[in-house]
């Protein structure tokens, strides 16, 4: 676990070192603000299209070897983009970044593999916590190499060395979870019995309205993640920089959140209560930033919507693991994290179209409905889940 957690913490602070940046690179390609929303679809509508193959090579041949070929994409993603002139560059380097990224999901599926039941969702918490670290390192770094100047090639170049650095370390130091036997196994029930599409996976294994609330809580943070950096710039004149420190601010929140509160808080609430209570939170920050006008209100929104939402995902994770045979986990797992990349598909294109005719009052509204709907699952479904 310490392993896994610090291969994908080097990758994290790759992908963290763009999420400020990005905004700003684009317009200077001469990219409009709806570009950037599709600019970011491009990406996650490419790892929807990859996440369950992604984990379905994984149950065959091993997590260890798909998360290097996906680590080794991501560098080439990074540098494609640190080198981009044009505007069909950027979104040429951010598709084929997002076709490549298959590691989360993996990544959890490896959790899944190492850790008992009772001990899964601090495993997943640790996996969320490499998260926050490198949402929290990768956008201070990535501002800092921005600078004043706005100087975009050099923090690209850095994020695509982090993830180089990642396949060293998963190389030299990462074991293999599924064992040799395992993995004939899983090809051989994947012979005889085929790979079986998404769907058909999903319908059997009854978890169709669980990978639906992966989209759903997606479609809002992502949505969350893109105004964020239009909201303080057009309010607050922020740039790269200050949208930084902001994310770097709230990532390190997410770390003590996931990797010291997560398992105490399940032992003494249950996933799925606290499941409940993380979206309501979300759902609170979300309402604050509807009315917030200042530095001190937006900041306290960003902290408390994406404070609710970070636990949110290990807990889906570990309900899903918990609900899905292990020969089928790492398919399972890398379904739903497809299914989370098409919520980020969605996100943008909400926040993009709410903030284009009813501003940003209309793109927090949307949001809030959205989580509504969430929240609402997990109420109804929660208790009979968990039965």
């Amino acid at each position: 676990m310490p392993i896994l957690f610090g291969v994908v913490l080097l990758d994290l602070i790759g992908f963290g070192i763009v999420i400020p940046i990005l905004p700003f690179l684009s317009p200077q390609l001469g990219a409009s603000k709806m570009d950037i929303a599709l600019i970011i679809v491009a990406y996650a509508a490419g790892a929807g299209l990859c996440g369950g193959f992604w984990g379905r090579l994984s149950d065959r041949i091993g997590r260890k070897k798909v998360i290097m070929i996906c680590l080794a994409g991501a560098a080439l993603g990074y540098v494609m983009l640190g080198l981009a002139s044009e505007l069909w560059m950027v979104y040429a380097a951010r598709a084929f970044a997002g076709l490549m990224a298959g590691n989360f999901g993996v990544a959890s599926a490896m959790v899944a593999d190492l850790t008992r039941p009772d001990q899964r969702a601090r495993g997943m918490g640790m996996i969320g916590a490499a998260w926050g670290l490198g949402i929290m390192l990768g956008p201070f770094v990535g501002g800092l190499l921005a600078g004043s100047s706005g100087d975009f090639t050099l923090p690209c170049i850095a994020a695509g060395g982090m993830s180089a650095l990642a396949i060293v370390a998963a190389a030299v130091f990462l074991p293999e979870s599924v064992s040799a036997e395992r993995r004939a196994a899983n090809r051989e029930q994947q012979r005889t019995h085929g790979s079986g599409s998404a769907l058909g996976l999903l319908k059997d294994t009854g978890n169709r309205l669980l990978a639906l609330q992966y989209v759903l809580h997606n479609s809002v943070a992502s949505g969350f993640t893109y105004l964020v950096p239009l909201w303080t710039g057009d309010l607050l004149g922020w740039g790269a920089r200050e949208v930084g420190l902001l994310f770097g601010a709230q990532g390190a929140i997410m770390v003590v959140l996931q990797a010291g509160l997560l398992g105490p808080l399940v032992r003494l609430l249950g996933e799925w209560r606290l499941l409940r209570v993380m979206i309501s939170m979300f759902l609170g920050g979300v309402v604050v930033a509807l009315f917030a006008s200042g530095p001190v209100s937006m900041a306290a929104a960003v902290f408390i919507a994406m404070s609710g939402g970070t636990l949110c995902m290990p807990l889906l994770n570990t309900i899903t693991s918990q609900r899905t045979p292990q020969a089928l986990r790492g398919q399972m797992l890398g379904t739903t994290s497809a299914a989370a990349s098409w919520g980020r598909v969605c996100g943008p294109l909400m926040g993009g179209v709410g903030l284009a005719l009813f501003g940003y009052t209309g793109a927090w509204i949307a949001c809030a409905l959205v989580l509504c709907a969430y929240l609402s699952w997990a109420w109804c479904a929660g208790p009979k889940a968990a039965a």
